[in-house]
């Protein structure tokens, strides 16, 4: 069951490592004084530095506002909780070229917050940030609250007996408990964002560029193979470092603590303060979240004459602008298409990966494990113009093929389906296995029989995952996505990219499809989610 991970990391570093190539052996000879010449360049200095800045900013600023949200549902009892917990998550599934959509309908010129204090929001690093909040708000609440909500609150009740206020009491009992788990979501968070593209694509405009859209800059648009290829390193080494930290922290936070059910330790809010925290985590998420998806569903459908249709019935006709070889409402059906077989391809890969991982132990499953997080955080532009330049000769000519969109989808997909999985796989009683065995079932049926039944559920979960995330990957398939078969985001993107009124009208119509399908998708999930795997990502 090994292969499935030795055939995911060759199919993963391939394209990755055909860039470097490319970039750094042009002509059969190794240059590698070409890294010191480009991290010498004042542009790219000043991108790296931006990257770095940002994304530490984004991640101080996802925690502060945060973590009295992963508090309240951690802590607090109240009507509509499932509903508000799947609310917030929504953003986390959804693509990040929607994301900046959103913020540009709701800061963008004529938007409803275009102007704060004499600050144009649009024009400013500020509405990266809060969209990195927006997008990284349930990866806190979640990672940090499902701990939170297990952590038997007696051990803090009893310091509060033996003479400690309620600030020494949280700070020497609860707090060092969930320092693994806040650091652990404090490194997802500041990987999403170090690799941001999507958001910083639609609001950086030309004025800031992180790692990730300048790799696409140079690829793209100059054709400079050696620049690409060296910020290509530059991020595969950081996003290595930070997987790095992050398992550190995991086996921290796998540490013996006293865990109870979460139901023992939620109850209505009491008092002035706890009711004034509870609806301040509700306005927050109101104005953090609601608001931007409100107001992109509002611009879906306000017209020149008013609200209306119109936006919607343009995506069945063909412009005369180019912009598309086919209507764009085609590109709901691709994209549908292309998401089921890639979550075919992720579940399969990442299923037996994750039994694969469950079956070893040691430094080598340790370091399987991180090479499986490693698509979330390197460069998915630069696996989508790796796959062009790779899969270019027989037997693997798949440039002119449908599959090769699926297969990059499936790269960002196994991750999520390996962390859902493992877990719960790791929670079957080996025994069982080996009953099974010593009445003759083969691996095979013992696991079908066994594991499967046990699992059936977080599979589900997975599979979920792993369709919302395909649905929404843009970063490759801007790449390798052709032109009579366009993906969402990718159409979203090329109206974004058009002046006129009617582009911007039909990006917003297709962005709110796209939030509805992975709301939809996401709600699916809630439905089926069992508590043993509700705080996995």
């Amino acid at each position: 069951m090994a292969l499935p991970v030795a055939f995911f990391g060759v199919f993963f570093a391939w394209p990755v490592a055909s860039i470097v190539e490319r970039g750094l052996r042009p002509d059969g000879t190794w240059r590698f004084g070409r890294i010191g010449d480009t991290l010498s360049r004042p542009d790219i200095l000043d991108v790296l530095g931006f990257t770095a800045w940002q994304a530490l900013a984004s991640t101080a600023l996802t925690l502060l506002v945060a973590l009295p949200g992963a508090y309240v549902f951690a802590r607090f009892d109240f009507p509509g909780k499932g509903v508000l917990r799947a609310v917030v998550t929504v953003p986390f599934v959804l693509p990040t070229v929607l994301v900046g959509t959103a913020f540009l309908a709701l800061v963008g010129r004529g938007g409803l917050t275009d102007e704060l204090w004499g600050l144009r929001l649009d024009t400013s690093v500020w509405a990266i940030l809060l969209a990195h909040v927006f997008f990284n708000y349930a990866v806190v609440v979640r990672t940090v609250g499902g701990l939170w909500s297990q952590l038997d609150p007696r051990q803090e009740e009893a310091a509060r007996v033996l003479g400690a206020s309620r600030w020494t009491a949280w700070r020497t009992v609860t707090l060092p408990a969930l320092v693994p788990a806040v650091s652990a979501a404090a490194l997802m968070v500041f990987l999403f964002t170090f690799t941001s593209f999507g958001v910083v694509q639609i609001l950086g405009g030309n004025r800031y560029s992180t790692l990730e859209a300048e790799i696409y800059r140079q690829t793209a648009r100059l054709l400079d193979l050696p620049t690409a290829a060296v910020l290509t390193l530059v991020q595969f080494v950081a996003v290595g470092a930070i997987l790095a930290v992050h398992a550190r922290t995991v086996r921290r936070r796998e540490t013996a603590l006293r865990l109870v059910p979460p139901e023992r330790t939620a109850r209505r809010p009491r008092g002035v303060g706890q009711w004034a925290l509870l609806g301040g985590v509700l306005v927050s998420v109101a104005l953090l979240i609601l608001l931007p998806l409100g107001v992109l569903v509002e611009r879906s459908f306000a017209g020149p004459g008013g609200y209306g249709l119109g936006y919607y019935r343009a995506l069945g006709s063909l412009d005369e602008s180019g912009t598309f070889l086919v209507p764009p409402l085609e590109a709901i059906g691709n994209s549908l298409r292309y998401a089921v077989a890639a979550t075919g391809i992720a579940v399969l890969i990442g299923g037996l990966a994750a039994a694969a991982l469950t079956r070893r132990a040691g430094r080598l499953v340790r370091g399987f494990d991180a090479l499986l997080m490693l698509p979330l955080g390197v460069s998915a532009v630069t696996v989508g113009f790796g796959f062009l330049i790779t899969l270019d000769e027989p037997p693997f000519d798949l440039r002119a093929s449908w599959i090769l969109v699926p297969l990059a989808q499936a790269l960002v997909g196994v991750p999520f389906v390996v962390r859902t999985m493992l877990p719960v796989l790791r929670a079957v009683d080996e025994r069982l296995r080996e009953a099974a065995a010593v009445l003759g079932a083969s691996p095979w049926r013992a696991w079908r029989e066994v594991d499967l039944p046990l699992v059936r559920r977080a599979l589900l979960i997975a599979a979920g995952f792993a369709f919302a995330v395909s649905l929404g990957e843009f970063g490759a398939t801007v790449f390798i996505a052709r032109p009579d078969s366009p993906t969402l985001p990718v159409a979203v993107a090329r109206l974004l990219g058009r002046p006129g009124e009617l582009n911007y009208g039909q990006a917003m119509a297709l962005s709110t499809i796209l939030m509805v399908v992975c709301a939809v998708s996401l709600l699916l999930i809630e439905r089926v989610r069992t508590d043993r795997t509700s705080g996995e990502f």
